[in-house]
């Protein structure tokens, strides 16, 4: 018998998906749009039906899971805020154009975003300090955001500043922009499923911080505190930024004395003010040691 086999032992048995995608021709009476013969999985019409909605939903977890996995993302840290919070430089412009027209009512909210572009800043440099501060550590922390613009805009353009990857977990809104231009590309992810999102929200991060914002980042932040309340996730860094303002927006003291919710829940969570104390608090709640990675 020949030493030499044909085939090596771990040969496939079978052609690959891809293989029958690419390779696989219609005949010529059945490549009509009204034709079935397309392979299942080939076959956007079938794959968007009603009764496939499971399927979809699986593929909505199983597409940024086996990315990330692919390109060794194991430990984020989460950014929450509002898409409309401007960046300084766009607040300024805002303003200039504002004094220039003589509108009085957009002065006073031109001034208004001047303030409040304050967090787009902290947002930008908590990103960064967390993209430089754990690029020695192995996989280094990524942080993640909605992909979106405002404070999810920041997050990413903090962590592109010092040349380190982040990840943008956009979806499909009818007056959503276009992921912004900061997201490493290989890890910008676009979802249908809301549930879906919120769930590669919280698989792999080791902390959560949460900017000023509006409905979309009160039911992120509600969700997380729900989720770390009852047990159903692992307890992590929850930071707000900003106490007068979520003081200002949420009575928490009120929930404790009408016993709705226990003394003990407000220790969920961390009041912060800037980039700085944030790290500070994040490595120290979370045990990111990078004495030992410098080392």
């Amino acid at each position: 018998m020949s030493r030499h086999r044909k085939h090596p032992l771990k040969a496939r048995n079978f052609p690959s998906a891809q293989e029958e995608a690419t390779q696989v021709k219609s005949p010529s009476r059945y490549a009509g749009p009204e034709s079935s013969y397309r392979l299942a999985f080939t076959d956007t019409a079938f794959l968007l039906q009603e009764d496939l909605r499971p399927i979809r939903l699986q593929l909505e977890l199983l597409k940024p899971e086996m990315v990330q996995r692919e390109h060794g993302v194991e430990a984020t840290v989460v950014i929450f805020g509002s898409a409309r919070i401007k960046s300084p430089e766009e607040a300024r412009r805002l303003l200039r154009d504002a004094e220039a027209a003589g509108d009085a009512q957009a002065l006073a909210r031109a001034r208004q975003q001047l303030e409040l572009s304050r967090h787009y800043e902290e947002a930008r440099n908590f990103a960064a300090l967390v993209t430089r501060e754990t690029a020695c550590l192995e996989p280094p922390v990524l942080v993640v955001t909605g992909g979106g613009p405002g404070i999810m805009e920041a997050g990413n353009r903090g962590a592109h500043d010092v040349g380190g990857k982040s990840v943008g977990l956009n979806i499909v809104l009818p007056h959503e922009e276009q992921p912004n231009p900061y997201i490493t590309p290989e890890l910008c992810f676009q979802f249908h499923y809301f549930a879906m999102r919120k769930m590669h929200f919280l698989m792999r991060s080791i902390a959560l911080v949460c900017f000023p914002g509006g409905f979309g980042t009160l039911d992120e932040l509600f969700e997380v505190l729900t989720l770390t309340q009852t047990g159903k996730v692992r307890r992590r860094p929850i930071l707000l930024f900003d106490r007068a303002f979520w003081t200002s927006l949420i009575n928490f003291d009120h929930l404790v004395a009408t016993g709705m919710i226990a003394a003990r829940d407000v220790e969920l969570f961390h009041f912060v003010e800037t980039a700085e104390e944030a790290w500070a608090l994040l490595r120290h709640e979370a045990g990111i040691d990078l004495e030992t990675a410098e080392g």
